[in-house]
């Protein structure tokens, strides 16, 4: 067969070969056919060519950057033009590079006597030196503007096309002549046509692009230039209506992802941003992606929500992504067929290496038939990867929608069952996960269609044996089945298991300021790791059982293959050399579906209990939207109506939360709620907001509605977005409500007035403050219906009443208020006054209708009355007290009147003279950049048993891979390369030696398994035990100042990877590296030249990497980084869930998931198809390498070649380009998960706190005896970067005394607190008690030996038993005595379960009252000589205040006690009161003596709180 086949009947190819005949002159024709005159043309073509590069470099010198550069015209089309005329160059320049080898070869074979070559060898030199240079000066040169190409550079490339026109001419006139034209010379004269041409068109015809305004505006193939038109950065230009490049690029940009360039090359030159990456098409973003699945969801569910099923989940994933999951199935079907047309050829190529030809060319047919098989197998894997990944975005990201709305729309009994942290969990593991296994969809139907075509490949070479084949994997497959099942199992209980540790971790995180105050972080970190012993138990049965599938299927490939040729043996089917190699190579191939299979399994299994997880979740019951009738404003005369309604928390409990509920509110009416603690005051408001499930009755509300909560729900970010809550800026309304809430002063004090970013939960303001800021939000709404529920408890007295006055009364005169207060005060002013008791509307009426007409109101102000008493009793002592008492208590008296205006202007002087860094408190996210360090590497490495077992793994994986090769080698090399040629060895011995050497190779693989996952459990293990302990161990500003999110982010997914991803990644690198030596290793013993193309071609493959890893490093920390925002909106969302209804914003914070969601996901996608962008390239330049192996073997003489040893060598070249490319992306994907480790690390190394015991320095047992506490120039700030909050006090709190803590809010009071506790570091001053310095002993020593109510009530999931007494220090029956004391013990006597009654999550199930009685419980049982109480009744009515007070009074008596109280009546009995004033004590003094003097600022306190206790603020 001719090479170019017949061409009979083509008239055209004849004439041209009679004109190229005729003009040539018949004398000269001989030598200008000649293919050495064509070499000698070309050599010197090209030497010219050096000569005009050397000229533009040398003028470009002399005259500086004005002069021309010959690659201008070429460089500056910039778009496919430039990128592909670079690689067009690089390739001439390789190819010249191959020729000159093989042209050196042959000249070596003649003895060094063949000229002819010699010149070849010569051009081929020029050849490729020039077009390097080309290359390089194309490289260097790409960011100068030019405008057009040079004159000489043109005029050579004209030459360069005539004389390759020319060559390819005479070698069609050769053919003519049936001389015969050595291949490899036709296909580079071919090769060198096509490129002159296009070069030429290149340099004339193509148009630069013009200037663009964005990133999607530069041309595809793009040479990276960062800078477009004007010299605009990329990263400046990506606005909303940017869509990734990918959807704008052109066919040969999409095959090669040549549009991942420009991203790849700006990666290389400066640091990646989240504003450098263009934003996702509209069919990838989750605003269009979330409509659609939920209509998708809803249609295949009869439209109800409630019956969300795994089935009905996975059709509606599936149409989510039909068409890309119908495509990536279309390319998988071609990678699989294309994949084994190599095996298939191998038999027919040893054949052709034995001397058995079939037509002339055969082995250049075969080469060229190998090469486009690899090229299509490279393009289809590369694109159905990327598509794989693009639609695990979208599920991923129309999952966490779901998952989001649904905990927008949760009922509060479906919430009781659903923890927060374990619907956190739904999106960073199950959502992820659910992602993940779009990489393996088409893997179940692929493993049967492969195992067919394999099976189809043996039965054509081995016959029946084949049958044998098919036995012994479908053996190999049910052997996997029982540990498929074991799998299921391991992965759900790993699953609840942490989902438990993280529900802990969620809660733990919120509380740890309570817990450091009582010294019981280290109680609580116990539980985390009692609860991650559970975990690491599933894990280590999850791992074994893994390593085990993993021995079973490396095995099985061998099994296979012993049961197949047993089989050949034992039906007496010949065993031939070629047959051998093919289904060598046939079952190398059938690996990948086996070694996948347990790993598709394992995804498979994960995947179905997410899904499982998912649909439960799902199917939760919802909020019934029909509990309250919502009239539009102006519909009704009447606001709020609510007749006969019963409603409970649980509807199946026989006591419902409320019975028999009656009333109207009329527009402009004021409804105060009254009450005691637990009578159902706050469920009453949120049966208003349809929070609780309706049994029966009606309730109608007409307008709008704000809420404001009982616990203050403030979001991350400025306090004006806070107070705006969407709505748009009217400066004149904005800057009332801020003054009608006492904001104005606050902000004047902080540094960045209401621009300063809120720290999560609010942390760093005051309880009063974050009270504020939410009362500011309901007021800038403009709502025609308010609800507070006991909004004035958390702010002091003259805060409230101005509050009252200029908000409820001043603001809010024309709108219907509803407000539940435990301030009798506030009621006299009310339109109706509604009194709980037992869940029921016992008394309604106004103050004085309802004053005398029942018990329950007059309860109420009966305590009111005692407390005011108390007060007054105060007030009319006598004043002639003992003055010596000043000087013993150690007064101080400040000389500064109560000016808050001065006050604040100095204060703000103080703040712009102090020259101290002005910064936010919330700091960006830190994320490393630049490569990851060795040191995480080392780290990691040798964090188990110092990394005594890495060598031991890298063993197992070296020996089994050289027992592979030998027996493989021993079958090659043992049986005969054709029926007629004598065996070299019996039978009996090939397979004796050959199962010998695959057992001990599958002995090999288990040890390496075993060992691998030891190392990678115990890593993981320690790497969390590290992290959390440090954590643990960090101060509390750690916390104030990193969102929850970002250390839970660590905890669950960066955990995870290294639970279970890393080891494996770890181990893929190394196995592939041995792989890859080993198959290098067997095909240079045919022959050395291959390593003439191996080096350079890793060479460019590690270049390649290197360049990529840049971008890729920055993108996967980007995923990271833009993951802890997006926790953290859920996380927030969810515990404001009733405030977000309250306020009807479930639509914007669904946007504004959405947006944070597209955030989180275009790191992703370009992660995704850099990623790809790489292994397209390594891909083809490995199989280059594999190429020229294979014209190596055709080219050189056969008596040179053994063809079982070269048929063993293609057997192993045909998996180089998949194993090159995957050690690359192995790596890389090492380099991007490493990063879990890095982030781990970086948080195992937080500073700690100071020794929480200093055995040196013990306080005595008794200590403190006196509780005597004295302050010296005490001046705290809370970071080193913001002012001082405290600024020098100085003062003495003597031991047995009381003392009263009084202020305004944001004074200071919860700080000195704090600085007592050592929760904050004091920066200048000292703290003693009794004598000992504060400072200088252990925090547990300190914390332990005092007693703190702090000023948010806190209780833990679990029992009341293990709230009241987390360490277990004491008995059932003191427990009991303690709650006796503290009003609760009847309430818990109700309960079925005693002590042990459950308390869910945040203390949900018990109001804040009781809550807060829980607290008081502690501190009784605790018993310590100091007790601090932080506005410890400010969530009580006023009549549980005064038993409260007594209680203290009888139990603490001889105790120094503490106490910060916004009521009078709470501080007004202290032996001592001080004032403290913008971090500086006012006045401290005895409260008779401050009363005394009617100018000081505790006397006008008491005035207005009196005043305002009495009036009606009418």
């Amino acid at each position: 067969m001719d090479f170019l086949g017949s061409t009979t009947g083509n008239g055209m190819l004849s004439m041209l070969f009679s004109f190229s005949e005729s003009i040539l002159p018949l004398d000269s024709r001989s030598f200008l056919l000649k293919p050495v005159f064509l070499r000698w043309v070309s050599g010197f073509l090209h030497a010219v060519l050096l000569l005009v590069l050397f000229f533009s470099w040398v003028r470009k010198k002399i005259k500086g950057n004005s002069g021309y550069d010959a690659t201008e015209g070429l460089k500056d089309r910039r778009g496919f033009g430039f990128k592909s005329a670079l690689f067009c160059s690089l390739a001439l320049s390789l190819l010249n590079l191959v020729l000159m080898s093989l042209s050196g070869f042959y000249w070596y074979e003649s003895g060094w006597s063949d000229n002819d070559q010699l010149v070849s060898s010569l051009g081929f030199l020029l050849g490729m030196v020039s077009w390097g240079v080309l290359s390089i000066c194309l490289h260097r040169c790409r960011d100068y503007e030019h405008k057009k190409a040079p004159f000489l550079l043109r005029l050579w490339l004209v030459f360069y096309l005539v004389v390759s026109c020319y060559s390819l001419v005479v070698d069609f006139v050769m053919y003519k002549r049936h001389v015969t034209v050595p291949v490899h010379l036709l296909v580079f004269d071919i090769v060198a046509f096509s490129a002159a041409v296009f070069l030429g068109y290149v340099a004339f015809f193509k148009e630069a692009r013009g200037n663009s305004n964005g990133v999607l505006e530069e041309p595809l193939l793009n040479g990276g230039d960062s800078r477009i038109g004007g010299g605009v950065e990329l990263n400046k230009t990506n606005g909303s209506d940017e869509a990734t490049p990918y959807l704008r690029a052109g066919i040969l940009s999409i095959l090669t992802f040549s549009w991942m360039s420009p991203l790849i090359d700006l990666g290389n030159k400066k640091t990646i941003d989240l504003e450098d990456i263009p934003q996702l098409h509209d069919s990838d973003s989750v605003v269009g992606l979330a409509p659609k699945f939920r209509s998708m969801l809803e249609s295949s569910d009869g439209g109800e929500r409630s019956g969300v099923t795994t089935f009905k989940l996975i059709k509606a994933l599936y149409f989510l992504a039909q068409w890309e999951i119908l495509v990536t199935a279309f390319f998988a079907f071609i990678y699989t067929v294309a994949s084994y047309v190599g095996p298939a050829l191998i038999d027919t190529f040893v054949q052709y290496l034995n001397g058995r030809r079939q037509y002339n060319h055969e082995g250049y047919v075969l080469v060229v038939t190998f090469f486009v098989a690899k090229l299509v197998e490279c393009l289809s894997q590369r694109h159905w990867f990327f598509r794989a990944q693009n639609i695990g975005i979208r599920w991923r990201s129309a999952l966490v929608a779901m998952i989001y709305e649904k905990g927008l729309t949760l009922s509060c009994q479906s919430k009781q069952g659903r923890t927060s942290g374990e619907i956190i969990n739904f999106m960073t593991v199950d959502a992820e996960r659910i992602g993940t296994f779009s990489w393996y969809m088409h893997d179940p139907w692929m493993i049967f269609f492969q195992v067919g075509l394999a099976l189809w490949i043996l039965y054509r070479n081995l016959g029946l044996a084949s049958i044998a084949a098919l036995v012994a994997t479908v053996l190999v497959m049910l052997v996997n089945y029982p540990f498929g099942r074991m799998q299921e199992r391991f992965q759900e209980k790993l699953m609840e298991a942490k989902d438990s540790r993280m529900k802990s971790t969620s809660e733990i995180l919120r509380n740890m300021r309570i817990l450091k105050l009582q010294g019981w972080e280290m109680k609580f970190l116990s539980k985390i790791f009692d609860l991650r012993k559970s975990e690491e138990g599933w894990l280590k049965k999850y791992v074994y059982n893994s390593a085990v599938i993993s021995f079973v299927f490396w095995g099985a490939p061998t099994m296979v293959s012993v049961f197949t040729f047993g089989a050949c043996v034992l039906l007496g089917i010949p065993l031939e050399s070629g047959k051998i190699l093919s289904a060598l190579a046939t079952f190398r191939i059938l690996q990948e579906p086996i070694y996948g299979l347990p790993e598709t399994i394992s995804v498979i299994v994960q995947t179905k209990v997410s899904l499982d997880r998912l649909a439960s979740y799902l199917s939760l019951e919802n909020l019934h939207p029909d509990i309250v009738e919502r009239l539009p404003k102006g519909s009704s005369d009447v606001a709020v109506e609510v007749i006969n309604s019963t409603l409970s928390w649980d509807v199946s409990s026989a006591n419902p939360t409320l019975k028999d509920i009656n009333f109207k509110v009329f527009p402009g009416m004021k409804v105060a709620v009254c009450g005691t603690v637990g009578s159902g005051k706050s469920s009453l408001l949120s049966s208003l907001l349809g929070e609780v499930p309706k049994i029966s009755g009606s309730l109608k509300v007409c307008g709008t509605k704000a809420y404001v909560a009982q616990s203050p729900w403030i979001q991350s970010g400025k306090i004006e977005d806070n107070i705006l809550f969407s709505k748009p800026m009217e400066r004149e309304r904005y800057n009332k409500v801020l003054e009608a809430c006492s904001l104005s002063k606050d902000l004047e004090i902080l540094s960045f007035g209401d621009q300063t970013v809120i720290g999560e939960r609010g942390i760093n303001l005051s309880g009063g403050q974050k009270q504020r800021i939410q009362i500011a939000r309901a007021l800038y709404q403009d709502a025609d219906i308010y609800l507070f529920d006991d909004p004035f408890s958390a702010v002091d007295a003259h805060t409230g009443s101005h509050l009252f006055k200029e908000a409820l009364l001043g603001l809010l005169c024309s709108k219907s208020v509803i407000y539940v207060t435990h301030q009798v005060e506030f009621l006299p002013a009310a339109d109706l006054i509604l009194v709980m008791k037992d869940g029921r509307i016992s008394q309604a009426g106004k103050y004085n209708d309802i004053l005398n007409s029942g018990t329950d109101f007059m309860e109420l102000i009966g305590a009111h009355q005692e407390a005011l008493t108390v007060v007054g009793s105060v007030d009319a002592s006598s004043v002639s007290e003992n003055s010596a008492l000043d000087e013993e208590n150690g007064v101080v008296r400040d000389a500064i009147g109560f000016d808050g205006e001065q006050e604040s202007q100095d204060l703000k002087n103080d703040k712009l003279d102090s020259g101290e860094p002005q910064r936010q408190l919330v700091q960006e996210e830190e994320r490393a950049k630049g490569s990851v360090a060795l040191d995480v590497y080392w780290k990691y490495i040798t964090l188990a048993y110092g990394g005594a077992l890495v060598p031991f793994i890298l063993l197992g994986q070296i020996l089994f891979q050289l027992l592979q090769i030998g027996s493989n080698y021993w079958m090659a090399w043992a049986t005969p390369l054709s029926e007629d040629v004598q065996a070299p060895v019996k039978l009996s011995t090939l397979m004796i030696v050959y199962v010998s050497l695959a057992f001990g190779s599958s002995l090999c693989i288990l040890v390496r398994a075993m060992l691998l996952v030891t190392a990678g459990y115990k890593t993981a293990t320690e790497l969390f035990h590290k992290m959390h302990h440090c954590i643990f161990r960090s101060p509390m500003s750690f916390f104030d100042s990193t969102p929850s999110g970002r250390i839970m982010s660590r905890a669950s997914t960066d955990q995870s990877a290294v639970d279970l991803v890393l080891p494996n990644q770890f181990g893929s690198v190394a196995i592939t590296v041995i792989q890859l030596i080993g198959i290098i290793g067997v095909m240079s013993q045919v022959s050395w030249l291959v390593f003439l193309v191996f080096i350079p071609v890793v060479a460019a493959s590690i270049w390649y990497q290197r360049y990529y890893i840049a971008a890729a490093r920055e993108l996967s920390r980007l995923v990271g980084v833009c993951k802890a925002p997006l926790i953290q909106h859920f996380s927030e969302t969810i515990s404001g869930a009733t405030t977000i209804r309250g306020f009807s914003q479930e639509s914007r914070f669904r946007s504004d998931n959405m947006r944070l969601s597209d955030g989180y996901s275009r790191p992703k996608f370009y992660t995704a198809g850099a990623m790809e962008w790489l292994c397209f390239r390594l891909e083809m330049l490995s199989s280059l390498t594999f190429v020229f192996s294979l014209v190596l073997l055709v080219s050189l003489p056969t008596e040179m070649i053994d063809p079982s040893l070269a048929g063993l060598a293609v057997t192993y070249g045909l998996s180089l380009n998949t194993l090159q490319a995957w050690l690359i992306w192995s790596f890389s994907n090492l380099e991007n998960k490493i990063i879990s480790v890095e982030r781990i690390l970086q948080y195992a190394s937080v500073p700690n706190e100071p020794p929480l015991v200093i055995e040196s320095n013990r306080p005595e047992q008794s200590w403190p005896s006196r509780g005597e506490i004295e302050i010296r120039d005490l001046q705290v700030r809370y970071a080193p970067h913001m002012p001082l909050v405290l600024r020098g006090i100085t003062c003495t709190f003597k031991g047995g005394l009381r003392t009263g803590i009084v202020g305004r809010t944001g004074s200071g009071k919860s700080t000195l607190i704090q600085t007592l506790f050592r929760i904050v570091e004091p920066s200048s001053g000292e703290i003693k008690i009794d004598g000992v310095n504060i400072l200088t002993i252990g925090l547990h020593d300190l914390r332990l030996r005092l007693s703190i109510i702090p000023q948010d009530p806190t209780m833990f999931e679990g029992t009341v038993r293990s709230n009241l007494d987390p360490l277990e220090e004491y008995t059932d029956d003191q427990i009991w005595e303690a709650l006796d004391k503290c009003q609760l013990g009847e309430e818990v006597r109700k309960k079925e379960q005693k002590l042990d009654s459950s308390v869910s999550e945040n203390g949900e199930n018990w109001s804040m009252g009781q809550r807060q009685l829980v607290c008081l419980g502690r501190v009784l049982l605790k018993k310590s000589k100091i007790l601090v109480l932080d506005e410890a009744t400010a969530s009580v009515d006023t009549a549980t205040d005064n038993l409260i007070q007594k209680t203290l009074r009888e139990h603490f008596s001889d105790c120094t006690v503490i106490t910060i109280a916004h009521r009078i009546s709470s501080v007004i009995e202290s032996d001592m009161v001080l004032l403290l004033s913008n971090g500086i004590i006012e006045e401290y003094d005895t409260p008779v003596r401050l009363l005394e003097d009617k100018s000081s600022s505790f006397s006008k306190l008491v005035a207005e709180y009196t005043s305002r206790s009495s009036s009606n603020f009418d």
